[in-house]
Order: structure tokens, then sequence, then C-alpha cells
């Protein structure tokens, strides 16, 4: 059966959703609809019920999910043993945001290199609210992520470093600096339902700024969603509102010296950045060995 087509089955049982599984895949939703059924022909009976409201997973859907799991797991497996020749050899699959790439990844691809030279790394790099669902469909084998509030019991997690999480004004006069400079933001009565945010469309900021807005009462007033914090950052920037975003994205967008920090009455948490990858996929010596130098590299145990 083919591999591709099991990739897809994943991402939409995990995803429970065509249009997202589409963008995810970077496929029309007319071709993950065409893979589905394909696949329900061949089986002969249907993976998904489907109506104007929502997807689920049949009994059948379920099980074949396992399925699909094992079988791409042995793929791989029997194309690592096939091409090693005596060596660590083949091909593990990295997701991470741009901004990742240099300020996290630099370090351990090039020790990774230098110690399994055979191995090759195919990086994707996008919005970062998406690795997790990346790696829970399959599509790839590790992902650098921010920690979840709740990690899927499927997951693993390995934690590099930890970045504070800010919200950021435009440092330039405008608008909105005007408000923010209209009141004191670090006190309990500052007046936050006058000022527009910026916020993230999904992700684990976006959970952690709601959390932290609605246990002090706070509704925003919000001027835009976007996808990514370097795109909220340049938002922030052109004084458009007030956004959050970690300092390393701050401190790599060239945008430090136009946005500055906002001094809150209790701060945000600091977002544990790491890499995320299936348990089962850890059992891949391939996978395993570049969990393992990211650790070195960070000198983080193990």
């Amino acid at each position: 059966m083919d591999t591709r087509a099991l990739s897809v089955f994943l991402s939409v049982a995990d995803t429970l959703n065509f249009s997202r599984s589409g963008e995810l895949l970077h496929m029309s939703v007319s071709a993950v609809s065409r893979t589905i059924r394909r696949l329900e022909d061949e089986l002969g009976q249907p993976l998904l019920e489907r109506d104007n409201r929502r997807v689920r997973l049949t009994g059948a859907g379920r099980e074949f999910r396992e399925y699909a799991r094992r079988s791409i797991a042995d793929w791989q497996r029997l194309q690592r043993k096939l091409g090693s020749g005596g060596q660590l050899a083949g091909e593990v699959s990295l997701y991470c945001s741009v901004t990742a790439t240099y300020s996290v990844l630099a370090p351990i691809l090039e020790a990774f290199r230098s110690a399994h030279p055979a191995v090759e790394i195919m990086m994707h790099t996008g919005d970062q609210a998406d690795g997790i669902s990346r790696v829970l469909a399959g599509q790839d084998d590790v992902a650098v992520s921010g920690r979840p509030v709740q990690l899927p019991q499927r997951l693993d997690f390995l934690p590099l470093l930890e970045s504070p999480l800010q919200l950021w004004a435009p440092a330039a006069e405008c608008a909105v600096r005007q408000s923010v400079d209209a009141g004191d933001t670090a006190s309990p009565g500052f007046d936050w339902g006058s000022i527009p945010f910026i916020v993230p469309e999904r992700g684990i900021t976006k959970e952690i700024l709601d959390t932290w807005l609605r246990d002090r009462g706070i509704r925003p007033r919000v001027y835009a969603q976007v996808a990514g914090h370097e795109a909220i950052i340049a938002m922030v920037s052109l004084g458009l509102g007030i956004g959050i975003a970690p300092e390393l994205v701050v401190e790599a967008s060239g945008l430090a010296r136009r946005v500055s920090r906002l001094a809150l009455p209790e701060g945000l948490p600091p977002l544990a950045v790491g890499l995320c990858s299936l348990k089962q996929r850890l059992l891949s010596p391939l996978v395993k060995s570049l969990w393992d130098v990211a650790g070195q590299t960070y000198g983080v145990q193990v």
C-alpha cells in the first residue's frame, strides 16, 4: 500500500479536518478526499464518517490508523536497514520555524553532520504552531516546538532552552504607543481593553496568552490573528497593536529596536523550546541519534 496515502490518512485522522490536513500536506482538499476514498475502496468499508459539521473515525478507521502507523514505521526501518552499508545512513524529516533554524538548530545540525555524515536531514519550515500536529500526523519525524501545557501521551519532548514570553508594543510614537503610555501596564487596574491585540491564530503561545487574559478578566480587543511569532512582531513594529512573542524571536527578527517589552503585574511563564517526536519514532536509530546529539549540544540529560 502507498505509504504516502497512509500519511495522508494519518493526518486526517489526527486533525479530523480535510482543509487543515490539506494545508499541512500542501495538497488541495479534493486531493486529500480522493486519497481517503481510494483507501476506503481498497478496504471495502468507510474509514471516516463525514457530515456538514464534523469528521469522525469509524471503528475500521481507528483500527486502520494503528496499521498505518506500524506500516510507515516498518517501511522506514527497512529502508534504513537496506541502505545502511555498515554506518548510520538514511533520512530524518525535521520541521521548524525559520527563526528556529538559526536560533535553535544551527549548533545541533553542525554537530550532527560531523557525527553522522551519511544521514540526510530533510527540513521543512513554517509556523511553529504546526510542529506538534505534523509530528502526530507522521509527516515529520521531529519538530522544534514550544512545550504544550498538556503533552500528548504519544509524544516525547526534549527541552533545550527557555525563552521569556513577553507582551511587546511599538517603540515609535503612534496611537498604540500613546495608549500604552497613558497608564501603568504593571498596575492591576490598567485598561487593557483600550489597546488592540495582535494574537496567534493557534498554538502554544495562544493557549498561554488566552489563559493569562482569562485569569485576569481581560477581554482583549483583537486587531488581527496571524500565523507565526515573526508576523506578530512585524505588525507590532508597524504600530498596529501589541502582541506576544518569545524574546528569542525578537532578538532574531532584526526588529528589536522597533518594539519594546511591556511591564506586567504578573509575568507570562517562559516558553520551553525543544524537540518533540513520537515515542515510537524514537525507536529508530536515525531519529534517536538526532535526539541524542541535540541533548549533548545543549547539555541536556536525554
